[in-house]
Order: structure tokens, then C-alpha cells, then sequence
């Protein structure tokens, strides 16, 4: 089964950042920061901070763990992090330099219940899940 894990990432502008991925013949989607845990990872936590900083070139401090999703052959943890500086010019994710895997953009996307739901975040449970953050107070709480 493969691992991910996930960093819903606070920023000081009370906002969360996604990348917003452009694929050909794809409509576009958002997803959350991370990848998966590889084999030179001590634990997940260490390949959440990992990812943070390959994909945006940011440091992150964890708050818990938010949410997991997790199929046949997949689980995906959802962590809650702040973050409060990144540089998405210099990130260094392999992903970035593979021909045919379209286009990644950062985007700052506020805590609102109607910015998430304006957007097509996948998986769609997370983005019930962040959206019942939302309303709840959770995610501003934890900044």
C-alpha cells in the first residue's frame, strides 16, 4: 500500500495553500501539499516536512494530524501545519521536471467555506473535511 502524507498549510494571511494542477484533457484540480513517504524517511512526519520543503521551499511546523483517507492501495495522512514563509521559484520536487505531468501552480486560497467549495480540491473528502474546518473555527484556531 502506498503512504502519502498531506500538509494543510496556514499561513499568517489566514489562508491554506494548494497546488493547482493543469493536466491536458484534464479539468483542472487542487491538491494539497505532500507526497509520498519514501524508504530514507524516519517516520511520517519527517517526510511530511520533506515534502513541504521540495514542493514550496518552505519550513512548516506540524499542529496533528486532521484527517486520513485511505483506499484499497492507498492511505493519505492530512496533517495541520503553519507555515510562514515559502518560495515556490525554488522548489526542487522531482515531479517538477518530468515531461507530461502538466503544469503546478501555488495558489493561496482563503479559509472560507466559499473559496473551498469554488475550487475542485481532490480527494473529495478532504475537501469536506477542510470545509467543516472552516465552519467549525479549527483552522484559524490552530494559526
Amino acid at each position: 500500500m502506498q503512504h502519502r502524507v498531506r500538509a494543510v498549510l496556514l499561513t499568517p494571511n489566514n489562508t491554506t495553500l494548494l497546488i493547482k494542477r493543469l493536466r491536458p484533457g484534464i479539468d483542472p484540480y487542487w491538491v494539497i501539499v505532500g507526497g509520498k513517504i519514501e524508504p530514507t524517511d524516519t517516520d511520517p512526519r519527517e517526510a511530511l516536512l520533506r515534502e513541504v520543503r521540495e514542493e514550496i521551499a518552505g519550513e512548516a511546523e506540524i499542529v496533528s494530524l486532521l484527517h486520513t483517507v485511505e483506499t484499497d492501495d492507498e492511505r493519505q495522512d492530512f496533517y495541520l501545519a503553519t507555515v510562514d514563509k515559502w518560495s515556490f521559484e525554488d522548489r526542487t520536487g522531482p515531479e517538477f521536471s518530468q515531461e507530461g505531468r502538466g503544469e503546478y501552480l501555488l495558489e493561496e486560497v482563503p479559509l472560507t467555506t466559499e473559496a473551498i467549495d469554488a475550487i475542485n480540491l481532490q480527494p473529495r473528502e478532504i475537501a469536506t473535511v477542510l470545509r467543516a474546518a472552516v465552519e467549525s473555527g479549527e483552522l484559524l484556531a490552530a494559526r
